[in-house]
């Protein structure tokens, strides 16, 4: 076996396969940029080594400083992770010229499967499935409108090298070519050093489905069933599921055999994933080849026992799979939710920055249930505005798709983070929407259920009277502390009522408690009662509640007369008062909000890459008026209305943070 393996990755891929290549008594090395010199992968590995700059282009991406790190350490085998140098043939012929082992497939796969153009040529050649679309390469706008108009709208645009996302657009009529394609060769370029484009016809309620396989350097193939990766966000997966809760055994056959018979046409071994779009009819086709570890591999991990990354290390080093085709089932079900730092109430923009408080859920796997947490961060690490923003990837694991969904909502409850915004309560919602709990999705799900962006969730009265019962305890106990403070002159005069009025997006419950040791008995003035059981007390941020034999957890903050609640996709300011303090209050006047109509704020810090307007001209609804590159994705910041330049603050180059000003109109 392999005495050591570099890691030519970051964050929590590279995590990941530190924690196999233990397993095998394996020595590990990191790679790391100035901006990861404290990360968690730096840590893990037996050595690190340091390459370059924060930019990926200098450091991560760049064959000769991994090389290096190769050479200085003594390093017998390389895995790329995702991303970065994973899909690069130049890289793994590199690296097999110079006698060092590249666990993945053979650069000529890479080559063949990394390229959209050719694997799909090669795809339709082997009898697979494949979409419409153009196979040629695309050179301009012009050429790019031209092509869209024969396949006909909806069309996708994406970057022949790559994946993940990025360059990738949706043109809905002619409008969108130019923008698209160029947005797309733009994060094409960055990201992969190739700015090539394909266009494909765009199906309309898709959802896209992928197989795992794994191959040997013998020609022994299998493949591990399927993974739904619908709930997507510009492209980007959100939440992953395995197996599919529309696949019936039949397809999910004839999928898994057409992924393997693409596999062989191309000499293919190691771990590789097959990406297919499938319709409403279950009628599927041919998307791309992944030749490398998918994101994604947990709930595949989860539902098979499979070790996917031990695999490829072993398959790397020559032997042959340890499993064949009849020995794969499915066992339960499993579900990750990708963990982002982002704020789904801007538009889901990157937030960058330290985290002060991460506290993910236990991980734990027994016969029932399984939560495991894969992160790259640490509480006091630092999101970076160079890299993706993933802080974990969350899953979970039941017997059946119901049961593994209620371990989901339960751990997103318990997951605490701070200092930066994270997309959990988008998470929640989405795992509590009907249509998701039917299995009912496509890839257009986040589009169509949240047309207007995330605003939150509106929660039942049910629910917000349970909250309110909750926060009023929570209340009275942080009451009785304040009152009981060392030094207090009156705090033996002073007593906590019991009687309170608990306001909720400007509903009040007026609620009594009756308090017994282990919690409170809690009574509304329509006659409802609740027994509460909880251990909470003031400080703890995760609150937690037993009510008649349900789990409630709620993120709590203390604010002024009361409790920032966030909850399964909600927010809240809850207000507990006193009656008379809730008349007072009624009486007072709201703060009003500052008009900044006349201004274009910078969304999410982030890099100036295009001014498209001028001081001095007409705009209109609708129109581009600059572009902002934030880890590795191109924002177009659009214009609201029509209006007139007033001033431009900034130009292309410069560093923005959070709401500072772009441009002024009059």
């Amino acid at each position: 076996m392999f005495e050591k393996i570099l890691i030519a990755n970051r964050g929590e891929i590279a995590c990941r396969v530190i924690k196999s290549a233990k397993t095998l008594g394996i020595k590990t090395v990191a790679v790391y940029s100035e901006a990861d010199k404290n990360s968690l992968h730096v840590q893990m590995a037996d050595e690190a080594i340091f390459i370059g700059p924060p930019p990926v282009n200098q450091s991560y991406i760049l064959i000769d400083n991994i090389m290096e790190a190769i050479s200085l350490t003594g390093a017998n085998a390389v895995h790329p992770g995702y991303g970065f140098l994973s899909e690069n043939p130049q890289f793994a012929q590199r690296l097999e010229d110079t006698g060092i082992t590249f666990i993945g497939p053979p650069a000529n796969a890479i080559e063949a499967m990394g390229d959209k153009l050719a694997s799909k040529k090669i795809a339709h050649e082997s009898g697979v499935s494949t979409v419409p679309g153009y196979l040629g390469e695309i050179n301009s706008a012009e050429h790019a409108l031209e092509i869209s108009k024969e396949i006909g709208f909806p069309v996708m645009i994406k970057a022949s090298a790559g994946g993940g996302g990025k360059g990738m657009r949706i043109a809905w009529n002619e409008d969108g070519v130019a923008e698209g394609f160029q947005s797309s060769r733009n994060e094409a370029s960055s990201s992969f050093g190739d700015d090539r484009i394909l266009i494909e016809k765009f199906i309309t309620s898709p959802r896209h489905i992928e197989i795992q396989i794994l191959g040997d350097k013998f020609g022994n193939y299998v493949y591990l069933n399927e993974r739904e990766c619908s709930i997507q966000r510009r492209n980007q997966k959100v939440i992953e599921e395995a197996p599919s809760p529309f696949l019936d055994p039949q397809t999910r056959e004839s999928m898994g055999k057409q992924a393997i018979s693409l596999a062989k046409a191309v000499n293919y071994f190691s771990a590789g994933t097959v990406e297919f779009i499938v319709d409403s009819d279950q009628n599927f086709y041919f998307l791309e080849m992944n030749t490398r570890l998918q994101v994604e591999h947990p709930v595949t991990e989860l539902t098979t026992g499979v070790d996917l990354v031990k695999e490829m290390i072993q398959i790397a080093h020559g032997e042959k799979l340890s499993l064949t085709q009849d020995q794969i089932s499915i066992d339960g079900w499993a579900f990750e939710s990708r963990v982002y730092a982002e704020d789904p109430r801007r538009n889901f923009l990157p937030s960058i920055g330290r985290i002060t408080k991460y506290k993910p859920p236990v991980e734990f796997h027994d016969s029932a249930n399984a939560i495991r947490n894969d992160t790259g961060v640490f509480e006091g690490g630092e999101i970076s505005m160079h890299y993706d923003p993933m802080i974990a990837k969350l899953c979970t694991w039941s017997t059946d798709r119901n049961a593994a969904m209620a371990t989901m909502r339960t751990a997103l409850d318990s997951f605490e983070i701070e200092g930066i915004t994270s997309n959990i309560s988008f998470l929640s919602a989405v795992y509590n929407h009907p249509k998701f709990i039917d299995g009912n999705i496509t890839t257009g799900f986040i589009e169509e259920e949240f047309p207007e962006g995330f605003t939150g969730v509106n929660h039942a009265p049910e629910a917000l009277e349970r909250i309110a019962a909750c926060v009023a305890m929570m209340h009275r106990f942080a009451e009785i502390r304040r009152t009981r403070i060392s030094g207090r002159i009156d705090h033996h005069k002073r007593k906590v009522g019991n009687e309170w009025t608990v306001s909720i997006n400007n509903e009040d419950f007026f609620i009594s408690l009756d308090p017994f040791k282990t919690g409170c008995r809690v009574k509304f003035d329509h006659g409802r009662e609740l027994e509460i059981v909880s251990a909470w007390t003031p400080g703890q941020s995760l609150a937690e509640f037993t009510i008649s034999g349900d789990l409630l957890l709620l993120r709590v903050k203390p604010i002024s007369q009361g409790f920032k609640v966030e909850f399964r996709g909600a927010e809240l300011d809850v207000l507990v008062r006193t009656k008379r303090q809730r008349e007072l209050s009624s009486l007072m006047k709201e703060k009003e909000i500052p008009d900044t109509s006349k201004y274009l704020l910078c969304p999410m810090p982030g890099l100036i890459t295009d001014i498209m307007v001028s001081v001095g001209d007409k705009i209109e609804d609708g129109q581009a008026l600059c572009t902002i590159e934030a880890m590795k994705m191109e924002n177009v910041l659009k214009a609201s209305r029509k209006g007139t330049i007033k001033t431009v603050n900034v130009s292309p180059g410069n560093s923005l943070t959070v709401d500072q000003v772009i441009l002024e109109f009059e």
